[in-house]
């Protein structure tokens, strides 16, 4: 691999690499097509808008748009004119949106018609900065300040690039929120350059000849990287979806437009595998999928390979990593764990006292690699406890066996201690749902009355089944059969959906606050 250079502006760099392909297809969307010469010009004529908008270098503007081919000429355009996109979880509330302004002072919105209700309620609760609302896609004429993005680029100029170094604030996204408030993560042009070339090339095996679908969004850091920095870096084809990623509208888009790669969270491929209308292996064109946001249980992987006859390359990454590091490799996939460090990052188990921790021994797990964020925008305490010279710590907990695979075990504050020893909340989660009966499982730790920890697990039953006392036993028998008995969950609530961010990742936070 190449050292990435020192001057380098993202866009510009994308511009370059496809300039030799203008009319194939960088993006089709639900209703358009956007070819690589297209893009390379919207990308120019945003910059130009923005700075008629009087956006300026290194201001903030809000990215809060569905998945269509005006995302990425937003975030591009913001990044060839050097002003940085803060691209946000479009189903969060007006009260998240409203932090998020006056957090990171963005001087304009730029929102997608079917979310002006909500970012004007936000902007209602005032202490922000926006001058300019900016709409992509409006259903209907916009009233007065409100300005339309497609009348705004037919009437742009083209831009200059903004000559920006590698290590110059690019973007901004926000963390998810699995486990409360989000933070503003702040990201480099490199960050991209990198997580294209360790990952997306090399462990993707991405090509100029894939169709690359992504059912994680785009505004998510893993979504980013599998749907605009991998396949833009090799001239590659992206299908874009707007709406909610059921099964049934992944399988729309994996049948109509085949696809080769496939990437998605392991609560979406349970539910794929789980629902009637599952096409066969010879109506897609998937020759390898990639999964991240929590752990891809064994029997998931193992299904879905003897169903589609191609992999799941599970892995971790973070919003501050930008990307995975840690990954199931090609030739080097064992399922049930998260695999071994993806080449160019170093990974370290440590206990609590910072010391490395003995072959399959649980720690906390460290990262090193060139794609980290700076910090947290406004928050010096947590960047100094998450960015730790050049480590990193994910917050995630871990073991190593003797092979250097991984398995994951858990967020840091969702181990759970049962008579004085380790509860993996995931181990019993992956056992539970290999039950024929249940679809998805999240357990959490929860004081008895006599203030001793126990585990109680809440249950999502296939096919609509009723829960109830005799399900509950079959399944504690169930756990106990497989693990340790001191690990089966002492209680069982059943519910029909459990909260998940919208990246896929249970709030098992939520569910501690039912318990409180």
């Amino acid at each position: 691999m190449d050292a990435c250079p020192s001057e380098l502006n993202y866009a510009a760099h994308l511009i370059q690499l496809n300039a030799i392909r203008p009319h194939k297809p960088a993006y089709i969307d639900d209703h358009n097509t956007l070819t690589y010469g297209e893009l390379a010009r919207k990308i120019i004529l945003f910059a130009g808008l923005l700075q008629h908008l009087g956006i300026r270098r290194e201001e903030r503007i809000l990215l809060m748009m569905h998945d269509t081919i005006d995302w990425p000429v937003v975030f591009l355009g913001a990044l060839y004119a050097g002003v940085v996109p803060v691209a946000v979880n479009t189903l969060l509330t007006p009260d998240d949106y409203a932090y998020i302004l006056k957090h990171s002072r963005s001087q304009a919105v730029f929102v997608s018609g079917t979310l002006l209700p909500v970012i004007q309620q936000a902007l209602d609760q005032g202490q922000h900065e926006v001058k300019h609302i900016v709409v992509s896609q409006p259903a209907d004429p916009l009233p007065t300040p409100l300005l339309e993005l497609s009348r705004l680029m037919s009437s742009a100029n083209e831009s200059p690039v903004c000559t920006t170094m590698s290590d110059e604030i690019a973007f901004w996204l926000y963390s998810s929120g699995s486990t409360g408030q989000p933070k503003g993560v702040v990201h480099t042009h490199a960050n991209l350059w990198y997580t294209a070339e360790l990952y997306g090339k090399p462990v993707l095996g991405i090509v100029e000849d894939d169709t690359v679908f992504s059912a994680a969004k785009l505004f998510f850091a893993y979504g980013l990287g599998n749907g605009l920095t991998f396949p833009l870096t090799v001239g590659a084809t992206t299908v874009l979806m707007s709406e909610r990623p059921t099964p049934e509208a992944v399988f729309k888009r994996l049948i109509q437009h085949r696809p080769t790669i496939f990437c998605g969270v392991p609560t979406l491929y349970a539910s794929m595998l789980a629902s009637p209308l599952l096409p066969e292996k010879n109506q897609v064109a998937i020759r390898v999928c990639a999964s991240a946001g929590e752990a891809l249980p064994k029997d998931l992987g193992t299904r879905f390979r003897q169903h589609f006859g191609c992999d799941i390359l599970d892995g971790i990454g973070s919003t501050e990593m930008l990307h995975i590091f840690l990954s199931n490799q090609p030739g080097q996939i064992r399922y049930g764990t998260t695999g071994k460090p993806v080449p160019g990052y170093e990974v370290e188990l440590r206990d609590d006292q910072g010391h490395r921790v003995d072959t399959n021994a649980i720690g906390d797990l460290y990262i090193k690699g060139p794609s980290a964020a700076l910090l947290y925008w406004n928050n010096r305490p947590k960047s100094l406890e998450t960015f730790q010279g050049q480590w990193l710590k994910s917050g995630d907990k871990y073991s190593c066996d003797a092979d250097g695979y991984y398995t994951y075990a858990g967020r840091s504050d969702d181990m759970i201690k049962v008579s004085g020893q380790y509860v993996s909340p995931v181990e019993v989660e992956n056992t539970l749902i290999q039950h024929k009966s249940v679809l998805e499982a999240a357990v959490i730790g929860v004081a008895d009355e006599d203030g001793l920890t126990k585990t109680l697990a809440y249950v999502v039953l296939r096919d609509g089944q009723p829960g109830g006392p005799q399900i509950a036993e079959e399944l504690q028998a169930y756990v106990k059969q497989h693990l340790a008995p001191f690990k089966y969950p002492r209680t069982i609530h059943f519910l029909e959906d459990l909260p998940k961010t919208a990246t896929g990742k249970i709030q098992r936070f939520r569910l501690r606050q039912l318990n409180k």
